[in-house]
């Protein structure tokens, strides 16, 4: 079986950059298919244009755009994809790294395509940093990816227990309607959960309200749209189901610390 050291992925990388400890690499793929193999280091993988699919000895994961992978280190897989363009941000973060600050590799998944928005934007946030590399970006870097780590942990160790069903519908049915109006009375209905419990137990499985959430989730939805550069912000904003484009950047601004203008410009520079 194939071994591949840091930063070592199929195709043209026309990015690399190393941190203290972790290294970040945008690659444009230029393989059909990749034979079983694994990787020296855990790490993420963020589809930013395109699709591929990456499978193990359990299930095969689809990657389209937007999409964001966790390998564990030394987790077997092999890859796939047709002829479209396909994109990737990767971080791998070192066995010094995961020594120095104590990130226990055993409570995280094996292969997993992070769902959670809140992670997702944590990401985007890494993704930012990797492309302005100042002064300040390494310690940015390990604080975000710590965050991640802690939460993806956390939620490791719920799934272990027993949750009720309505916990899997509730966040089916948000990501399924980010931009459309909800309310309680007929979530709990569609739930068949009475909203007194629902209402009271959502932040104990989510860590955030619902107003949050959805807003995390509606965030999450713009990160690729604003890939697009015809869209404009007014149509990206109504897309995810912001009342305006003042509220879309608002929001977009508290948890980016950027305009959505901004991150833009950011994301589209090589």
């Amino acid at each position: 079986m194939n071994y591949l050291q840091t930063g070592q992925f199929r195709g043209d990388t026309y990015q690399s950059i190393v941190f203290d400890g972790i290294t970040a690499t945008e690659t444009e793929y230029d393989y059909k298919f990749i034979d079983w193999h694994y990787h020296e280091n855990p790490y993420f993988s963020l589809t930013t244009m395109g699709a591929c699919c990456d499978s193990n000895k359990r299930e095969t994961l689809e990657c389209g755009t937007d999409s964001l992978l966790f390998h564990n280190c030394q987790e077997p897989h092999y890859n796939s994809k047709t002829d479209v363009l396909t994109r990737g941000f990767q971080i791998e973060l070192s066995q010094d790294w995961c020594r120095k600050f104590e990130v226990n590799l055993e409570r995280l998944p094996r292969s997993v395509i992070v769902q959670n928005p809140a992670i997702k934007l944590s990401f985007y946030n890494v993704y930012k940093e990797s492309k302005l590399s100042d002064d300040v970006s390494n310690l940015t870097v390990d604080a975000l990816l710590l965050q991640i780590l802690e939460t993806m942990c956390g939620i490791e160790s719920s799934y272990s227990s027993v949750k009720p069903r309505w916990v899997k519908k509730i966040n089916e049915i948000l990501n399924d309607n980010f931009d459309q109006p909800l309310n309680l009375q007929e979530l709990s209905n569609e739930l068949d959960v009475h909203w007194v419990h629902l209402s009271r137990d959502f932040s104990r499985y989510f860590s955030c309200n619902f107003s949050e959430y959805i807003r995390k989730i509606r965030i999450e939805k713009s990160l690729n749209l604003l890939r697009n550069k015809k869209l404009s912000l007014t149509e990206i904003a109504l897309m995810c189901g912001f009342a305006d484009q003042s509220h879309f950047i608002r929001c977009f601004k508290d948890f980016h610390g950027i305009t959505p203008k901004k991150f833009r410009q950011i994301i589209q520079s090589r």
